[in-house]
C-alpha cells in the first residue's frame, strides 16, 4: 500500500527547503591578487589606460600604481616598501636596485623610449632654442632635481653638452618630478622648462620650441622589472609581459612613447 502525502505538506516542505537554501551564504569568492607597481610619473596617462584595460581582461588582479619621481621610488623600494614591479624613467635607478640584489633575476626588460624637449607657455615667443636659456632675458627655468628626477638629469646633460649649464643653474626652479616642471610652465610661473615629449603632448597650455639632440644626453629608456620581494611574482611577471605586448604598445604610442624594441 502506498501512502499519498497531502499536497499541502509537500508544498510546506518545499517552501522550507527553498527558504533554507536562500538563507545559505553564497560561496566565498577568492580575494583579488593585489599588485603594486611603482612607476615614473611621466607614465601616468598611458598606465592609467592600461590599468583599466588589464582590469577588464584580468578581474582577479587588482593593480595599484604608485607614481612619483624615479629616484624617490627607488629609495622607497630600498627601504622596504612592498612593491611588486618597478618602472623608472631611466636605467640608472634600476641599475642601483639590481646592484643591491633587489630584482627578480631575468625579469628586467626595456619597454619604451622618450625624448627630451624644451617647452614654454603657449603664448610665449621669447625662446626658440636651448641656447636662449643662457640669455639675460630668461629669468626662471623649471628643471627636475637631477639627483632624484631622471628628466632633471637628462636636462643637466643637455645643458652641459651645450656649454650653458653654469649659466642656467642660477635661474633654475627645482621641481620634485617632471609633472611639476610641466605645471610651472603651464601656469606661466617660469619662462621655460625641460620635460619629456610625452609630457608636452599631455598639455594644451605649453608648446615645444626645441628637441634636444640625441647625442646631447643618454637615451631615455624606461625599463621594468619584478622585485625579488614581490609576494605575487607569477602575477607580476604576467603584468610585465603585458607591458611588452602589442596591446600595451599601442597605448604607449598613443601617448607619444617609442617602443624600445628587442
Amino acid at each position: 500500500m502506498f501512502w499519498r502525502v497531502p499536497e499541502s505538506i509537500v508544498a510546506l516542505l518545499l517552501a522550507v527547503w527553498l527558504g533554507s537554501a536562500a538563507l545559505a551564504p553564497p560561496p566565498a569568492q577568492p580575494a583579488p591578487i593585489e599588485l603594486t607597481l611603482s612607476a615614473a610619473i611621466s607614465l601616468k596617462g598611458a598606465l592609467d589606460d592600461m590599468e583599466r584595460l588589464y582590469a577588464r581582461e584580468n578581474p582577479a588582479i587588482q593593480l595599484v600604481v604608485n607614481y612619483g619621481a624615479s629616484g624617490t621610488l627607488e629609495l622607497q623600494i630600498e627601504q622596504g616598501a612592498p612593491v611588486d614591479l618597478y618602472m623608472p624613467a631611466a636605467p640608472e635607478p634600476m641599475d642601483a636596485l639590481e646592484s643591491k640584489g633587489l630584482l627578480l633575476e631575468g625579469t628586467r626588460k626595456d619597454v619604451v623610449r622618450n625624448e627630451v624637449v624644451l617647452i614654454v607657455p603657449k603664448g610665449s615667443s621669447a625662446i626658440s632654442s636651448f641656447r636662449d636659456l643662457a640669455s639675460p632675458k630668461v629669468k626662471q627655468i623649471a628643471l627636475g632635481l637631477p639627483a632624484a628626477v631622471p628628466a632633471g638629469q637628462y636636462a643637466k646633460e643637455v645643458l652641459t653638452n651645450l656649454g650653458i649649464y653654469d649659466a642656467v643653474r642660477p635661474k633654475a626652479i627645482w621641481a620634485k618630478d617632471v609633472r611639476q616642471v610641466l605645471t610651472y610652465v603651464e601656469t606661466g610661473n617660469v619662462d621655460a622648462g625641460i620635460v619629456y615629449l610625452t609630457d608636452a603632448y599631455s598639455s594644451s597650455q605649453v608648446k615645444v620650441v626645441a628637441q634636444a639632440p640625441e647625442t646631447s644626453h643618454a637615451p631615455v629608456i624606461y625599463p621594468v622589472a619584478v622585485l625579488k620581494g614581490s609576494k605575487n611574482p607569477t602575477a607580476a611577471k604576467q603584468f610585465a609581459a603585458f607591458l611588452l605586448s602589442s596591446e600595451a604598445g599601442a597605448i604607449f604610442q598613443k601617448y607619444g612613447f617609442h617602443l624600445a624594441g628587442p
